[in-house]
């Protein structure tokens, strides 16, 4: 088993392209830019889409263009088209329980209060897909989440953000590869 479709949440519209809620679309951007790889718009996927290779093996990129709480209906269109199973899915997000600059990556689980993951889980019918989650932090007030959430972080904690994509692109092409365990090593050391 490997990773064949990395997913980046997001919620779409130029006053959210900054905001901590698209960090997941931040990571697949770079993923794609790396690669050389363009994002093309696919509304049969309700999102934009490339293809990338790590050792010959291809993988699917998408940024849903639905916002947040429907990002499940862009990837489970992806996943049927391309028979892609939900152990095979990334779903790369914002992690409030997580200070800036932590990046750590999940077999399965619950959604947490994250509606994009709560969305994927429904119209998958199940929660057994990857996720990587970069740390945004907390407001300290659940009150405070709605706003912070769609804020943009301060400078120092948007360069410890894109820090930490960088380590996460570290280890995608050992997900794509199917050597998870190198890959939760590398991203749990640092």
């Amino acid at each position: 088993m490997s990773i064949q479709l990395i997913v980046g949440l997001g919620n779409p519209g130029a006053e959210y392209v900054d905001t901590r809620h698209n960090v997941g679309a931040w990571f697949v951007e770079a993923l794609a830019a790396r690669g050389g790889d363009t994002l093309r718009s696919e509304t049969k996927f309700r999102g934009v889409v490339a293809k990338t290779t790590a050792f010959n093996k291809p993988c699917w990129l998408l940024n849903p263009s639905t916002y947040m709480n429907e990002s499940g209906q862009s990837v489970i269109a992806m996943a049927l088209f391309y028979k892609i199973p939900p152990q095979s899915i990334l779903v790369v997000h914002d992690e409030l329980d997580f200070p800036a600059g932590t990046i750590r990556i999940k077999a399965s689980g619950g959604h947490g209060g994250h509606n994009g993951l709560r969305d994927i889980t429904r119209h998958l019918k199940t929660n057994e897909f990857y996720r990587l989650r970069i740390g945004i932090g907390h407001p300290g007030d659940k009150d405070r989440v709605t706003p912070y959430v769609l804020g943009r972080p301060s400078r120092s904690d948007h360069q410890k953000i894109l820090q930490s994509i960088d380590e996460g692109l570290m280890a995608v092409d050992d997900l794509i590869a199917g050597s998870f365990q190198k890959a939760f090593q590398f991203l749990h050391s640092v």
